[in-house]
């Protein structure tokens, strides 16, 4: 049975090895402050093994001590003679438990491969990236061996670079590259479908462009597009039939070269004027042929928007018209010659009817004086309705005579609110006049445009509802307005109301009458540089108004 060492003993071991402890511990403290010139090794083979550091200076062993990177040096079993600090701490161990231990326990995975690098890196340096730690703590390291000669013979020595920030990178380079390559793939994809629905609505557009093309070009119509600033961006083969031009940039191709130049003012007026507001033209005028006359046409334009309400560009087109101008002014003249030939025995006729109303020699029969009556009615009615046509023949030729004066409008306005309590008495006439309505223009035909607002809101009005005629002074413009309760108008009736011989047509309301008033009335109120315009909505009655000027004296 083995003796158990005593208590003594033990003290004895004890204090033995912490003296080697603290020697040990004082040796590496005067290596690493470059105070050991020579280190005696234990070779298990042939006895102890000298190794001199003289050749390496005190300031350089303490900048291998103080740099980032493990640095050691081995005998050719693989031994550590000498060990910074820095690689105490890669393989996580205190100095002590590294200086004198085999280089190749610090190193994880096979060790026979990385033994086999290092006895090669002998006769020649190399570098190798290795495991430092354990196979579950590991660090990646670049080794860089090279042999060195000391005095006491050769060591090699090992230069360990810590790679795992490196390694880190890399991984998120390559997890980046990953994506990457899985984006580029998407990428690709994504634009070969792209470039596959481009080709198809490419395709698609210029079938539809063509298709678009050919409509326009074989139309009666001259068709043209422009941009918002009123630049031609196409013109339909009608187009260069008609004006002899050719495509082609410049002055060629420019409306302002077939224009009338009677209507070239106008022209321009309408269309920049629609450029700037975004609203839909459309106006008369005459282009020129390539024969050098002209002919009458009527120009329609509409804007193109996107979503936002932003106008792309603008359609228009010129429909020629030359005929129905011809007939329209056959029927104007027709009108004329027709007016003045009914004015004089229509005049003679009023003349005898009155003459038999004022028959006092004999008792004339109840029921003759009633015919009398309604003869006479009937006669002011044709006789009104001459008048128009004769007036819608001077506002054709030009000839609408107006004298000018300044007029108190307010004086007018109600003496047209008298006759009309004197001629509508089934209808409650309201009237709120302003006392000075100071303008300059003519009175009569002022009075004219007055008395036919008032006619159609009688017409258009069941017996009983109410007429409200007002006057008075809006932001330095007189405004004179008839409101009415009767069937109102709708919004394609409001656009064309004010057009020659147009008639509202009513199931309820059978009205006389040609459809010249309101558009004589347009042509006196314009003639005052003024405006009428109306304010209705269908079944809910209508406004109808005129705005003048207010006169600043004598003009």
């Amino acid at each position: 049975m083995e003796q158990q060492p005593t208590y003594q003993q033990l003290l004895n071991e004890n204090k033995e090895l912490r003296w080697q402890l603290e020697e040990a511990s004082d040796a590496i403290d005067a290596i690493r402050n470059g105070q050991v010139d020579a280190l005696i090794v234990k070779d298990g083979d042939g006895g102890p093994q000298l190794y001199t550091l003289k050749s390496a200076d005190q300031t350089y062993r303490v900048f291998v001590e103080q740099m980032n990177e493990g640095a050691v040096t081995l005998n050719r079993e693989g031994l550590i003679l000498y060990s910074n600090s820095r690689f105490a701490t890669l393989v996580s161990k205190p100095l002590e438990k590294v200086i004198g231990f085999n280089f190749a326990d610090f190193v994880a995975g096979d060790k026979a491969v990385f033994l086999e690098i290092l006895t090669g890196s002998w006769e020649k340096g190399c570098k190798v990236e290795v495991l430092i730690g354990t196979d579950d703590n590991n660090i990646p390291c670049l080794l860089s061996c090279n042999a060195m000669d000391f005095d006491g013979g050769t060591a090699l020595s090992i230069i360990a670079t810590d790679l795992s920030i490196q390694k880190e990178n890399q991984l998120q380079l390559e997890m980046q590259f990953d994506q990457l390559e899985v984006a580029q793939q998407l990428t690709q994809k994504l634009n070969d479908e792209l470039e596959e629905t481009v080709k198809v609505r490419t395709k698609d557009l210029t079938i539809s462009r063509e298709y678009l093309k050919l409509l326009m070009d074989n139309i009666p119509q001259m068709t043209w597009t422009n941009l918002p600033d009123g630049e031609i961006t196409f013109l339909n083969k009608r187009w260069y039939t008609y004006t002899g031009s050719t495509p082609g940039p410049g002055e060629n191709n420019s409306f302002r070269s077939f224009v009338h130049p009677q209507d070239l003012k106008l022209t321009e007026k309408h269309y920049y004027g629609a450029l700037r507001s975004g609203n839909v033209f459309e106006f008369e005028n005459r282009y020129k042929k390539a024969d050098g006359t002209y002919r009458w046409h009527l120009n329609r334009g509409i804007p193109l928007q996107d979503e936002n309400g932003e106008i792309l560009f603008w359609v228009g087109s010129a429909t020629d018209i030359e005929e129905q101008k011809q007939a329209m002014d056959k029927k104007d003249e027709f009108i004329g010659i027709a007016s003045h030939e009914l004015k004089t025995p229509l005049t003679s006729l009023k003349g005898y009817i009155q003459l038999m109303g004022m028959y006092k020699k004999e008792e004339v029969p109840q029921p003759i004086k009633l015919y009398i009556a309604k003869a006479n009615i009937a006669i002011n009615k044709l006789q009104h309705l001459i008048n128009d046509l004769l007036d819608v023949s001077k506002i054709q030729a030009g000839r609408l005579e107006y004298m000018m004066a300044n007029v108190n409008l307010a004086e007018m306005v109600n003496a047209g609110v008298d006759s009309a309590i004197q001629m509508y008495p089934d209808y409650i006439i309201n009237h709120n006049v302003a006392p000075d309505l100071p303008v300059y223009g003519n009175a009569e035909r002022l009075e004219q445009v007055l008395n036919n607002l008032v006619s159609n809101a009688a017409k258009y009005s069941k017996a009983g509802s109410q007429i409200t005629i007002e006057g008075k002074v809006v932001d330095g413009n007189v405004r004179v307005s008839v409101t009415d309760e009767g069937i109102g108008l709708s919004t394609e009736q409001r656009e064309k109301i004010f057009e020659r011989f147009y008639r509202v047509e009513d199931k309820t309301f059978s009205a006389s009458g040609l459809g010249m008033g309101l558009y004589i009335s347009t042509e006196i109120i314009n003639h005052h540089k003024g405006k009428i315009d109306v304010q209705s909505e269908l079944d809910k009655g209508s406004t109808f108004y005129f705005i003048l000027p207010v006169s600043k004296g004598n003009q």
